[in-house]
């Protein structure tokens, strides 16, 4: 089955075209800059064919039918009709809590998902326009949506409620929700298979870390605690964002700067993070870069970064009671021999210690770990995009039987 994988953003659509039976990307790319002036696509064919095209791309509806145009080419295209086109699924970020799988997409499922703009007011708007943008462009294909707050749905209340009235949690479902179940599911599941036990069996820590980073507690297959919560703000330092921070020190800030809510929410959000604590960049690359040079500001940054993750894996540890198995994913986990090293120093005393040799040899999936070791620390690169349209084969499939 061909599956179009959409991440519809603001101005954005990421996309890959995949075939499930063979588990093969056949094309993939996105679509920037939607609803302004320089709009673009890019799109890579499966065999390295590269091409960029400019164009009036006015809305989330054209920029679906600049995708079908490109997949459809004579030139650069892989199908030779939409009907090639078997299922779509889309990346939502925000399921609340009605939502603990993947879904098929229906009016009632977009009426609840409206619910929750509330919760997700910068994705699932966007979200949502990427479901119509495919109903027009592709009418009668059916649609699944997976959740990046799903794999989520299974922690305790004691690991997901705040401190803070239970009548607010009622009335306004404010709680730890978790983000990139999608991406901490995968890999944690990939992890078990490389070491060929069931997931039932194994206590996993999952350490997302990209622009966006967050930690998963995976016990026997189950997550039972995430950093993210509310929002993709809490938890780890990230590129922009803050991670954990005093509540009162976001009243203090506005009192003093006389920051608006939006201010403030822009502050946290967009100039936080390493970009906050380095004034040099978000991209940790370049925050290694610089430390390497001397520059206190980003010795400081990659120091608060690591030093973050290693606090988190011995909370998950004693939440566990125990770790069998760390996995390093996104795209600083997958990369950064740095960070790897950082975030698993002193930690000995729960069975994690790295080989240096094997840590920085260019092998994509490996196991870093020293020998001997009691617990496995894993590099496994995160495949999203294969869980969307895994999931959305098995949704559909049950379909066509009923």
């Amino acid at each position: 089955m061909n599956v179009l994988v959409m991440n519809c953003g603001s101005s954005s659509v990421k996309y890959q075209l995949i075939d499930s039976t063979a588990q093969k990307k056949l094309a993939g790319g996105v679509v920037e800059r939607i609803g302004m002036s320089g709009a673009t696509l890019s799109n890579v064919r499966y065999d390295g064919d590269d091409i960029k095209i400019a164009g009036e791309i006015v809305d989330h509806t054209v920029a679906i039918e600049y995708i079908l145009a490109m997949l459809l080419s004579r030139n650069h295209g892989v199908i030779n009709d939409k009907s090639d086109i078997h299922a779509v699924g889309h990346r939502v970020v925000h399921g609340g809590e009605t939502f603990s799988d993947s879904v098929l997409i229906t009016q009632d499922v977009i009426r609840t998902l409206r619910d929750n703009i509330e919760l997700a007011p910068l994705h699932n708007p966007h979200n949502l326009r990427g479901i119509e943008a495919c109903n027009a462009n592709l009418p009668g294909i059916p649609q699944v949506g997976v959740f990046d707050t799903a794999f989520h749905q299974g922690m305790p209340k004691k690991a997901y409620l705040y401190g803070i009235p239970y009548s607010l949690y009622s009335q306004y479902k404010i709680r730890r929700y978790g983000f990139h179940g999608t991406s901490h599911r995968y890999v944690a599941l990939r992890a078990a298979q490389s070491m060929k036990r069931n997931p039932s069996d194994l206590k996993i820590v999952t350490c997302h870390l990209g622009n966006g980073c967050s930690m998963a507690a995976v016990d026997r297959g189950v997550s039972v605690d995430t950093t993210m919560g509310f929002t993709p703000l809490e938890g780890l330092l990230m590129g922009t964002r803050c991670g954990d921070l005093d509540p009162s020190v976001i009243l203090f800030l506005m009192a003093k700067e006389g920051l608006t809510m939006n201010e403030a929410t822009t502050l946290l959000n967009k100039h936080s993070g390493l970009q906050g604590i380095s004034g040099i960049s978000s991209d940790m690359r370049e925050i290694i870069t610089e430390m390497n040079n001397g520059d206190k500001k980003a010795t400081w940054a990659f120091e608060v970064f690591c030093y973050r993750v290693k606090k988190y894996i011995g909370a998950y540890a004693a939440a566990m009671g125990g770790i069998d198995v760390m996995v390093f994913t996104g795209g600083i986990g997958e990369n950064s021999k740095e960070v790897r090293k950082a975030c698993c120093e002193g930690l000995q005393f729960i069975g994690i210690d790295v080989d240096d040799a094997i840590n920085g040899s260019p092998d994509q999936e490996k196991n870093i770990s020293k020998a001997g070791t009691s617990t496995a620390v894993l590099v496994v690169p995160t495949n999203e995009e294969l869980v969307i349209a895994l999931d959305t084969v098995e949704i559909v499939e049950k379909l066509q039987k009923h």
